[in-house]
């Protein structure tokens, strides 16, 4: 029962957010153009600032696990060429291969998994968690963009990908951060205390944006492909990557729970925004967004009940 208690309130909170955030679009209390303007502040200001203080302030004998960024870095890999060959194998329309391939590898890691792992270990182990962001997210955009090109008809074009993804306001604050760590660059006290506030609030709000970006469209016309992806990317790939990362490298603790806020997260926002910007299924894309984050409120409970009952977390 301690274990229940334990999972349950690593995942309550976060939905009690999104509920917020559903509660603010059931009143009409903003509107979608102001839901998105606000998301862009949140991305551009509040995501920079998170993850520039998370670094600089970070504890680098501490934080720094070289076998968890080298695993999640190649587990993702993994899944992605896995994904890739499958879906092409069994869907044929090309929009759908990019919307699928993204619903099924790409998740709600920043939105979902950092408040995760806050609601479970506090926010001063959060550091190991924020640092594989600077890998994986970047790595989600590289994909992404090659992805729907390909299957768009288009040509990828290296330079710019690799430019996108260093203007990512994430990959900046990180890499802002880290300049100033390792310079010896002091933030005076006055400065990094409201940081610190504002990073603290990030995930809070970008889970209330969240719930208040929701659109449910029609899911007939795709419902076999939407179950694959919400099936795929709540259970199939959790049970591969935490499985032989658990009992094959040894991942506990924190490094494990790290696994589980990138693989055990609903699919990610920002796959349905590429895939109505890129002419990929934008409907498919939202709804797979929309019910895996829907179910995820029960896998990633069962996934932290799991581990947690057998110690590994």
């Amino acid at each position: 029962m301690d274990n229940f208690i334990v999972a349950v309130n690593a995942v309550i909170p976060m939905f009690f957010f999104i509920a917020v955030g559903l509660f603010i679009k059931y009143r009409n209390l903003l509107t979608d153009t102001e839901i998105k303007h606000f998301n862009k502040m949140l991305f551009q200001i509040f995501f920079f600032v998170m993850l520039f203080y998370t670094t600089y302030t970070m504890n680098i004998a501490q934080t720094f696990r070289p076998r968890l960024i080298t695993y999640g870095a190649c587990a993702l890999l993994v899944v992605y060429v896995i994904d890739f060959i499958l879906v092409c194998l069994f869907e044929k329309r090309p929009k759908r291969r990019g919307a699928m391939i993204q619903a099924i590898y790409r998740s709600n890691f920043v939105f979902m998994g950092i408040p995760m792992v806050s609601n479970l270990f506090g926010t001063s182990e959060i550091a190991v968690t924020t640092m594989m962001i600077a890998i994986i997210v970047p790595m989600y955009n590289v994909l992404g963009v090659f992805t729907l090109e390909l299957f768009r008809g288009g040509k990828v074009k290296p330079l710019n990908v690799l430019v996108n993804v260093l203007k990512n306001p994430m990959i900046m604050g990180a890499v802002v951060g880290a300049i100033c760590l390792f310079s010896g660059i002091k933030v005076p006290a006055p400065i990094l205390k409201p940081l610190g506030q504002m990073s603290n609030a990030t995930s809070m709000l970008a889970l209330v944006i969240l719930g208040a970006s929701f659109h449910l469209s029609s899911t007939s016309e795709h419902l076999p492909q939407l179950i694959v992806c919400v099936i795929s990317r709540l259970l199939i790939v959790p049970a591969c990557v935490l499985g032989i990362g658990a009992l094959y490298f040894g991942f506990r603790g924190i490094e494990l729970m790290t696994l589980v806020a990138i693989n055990c997260s609903p699919s990610a926002v920002a796959s349905f925004t590429m895939a109505q910007q890129m002419d990929s299924d934008a409907s498919l894309a939202g709804n797979a967004v929309v019910f895996s984050t829907a179910f995820s409120a029960l896998t990633i409970c069962s996934w932290i009940l799991l581990l947690k009952t057998y110690g590994f977390i």
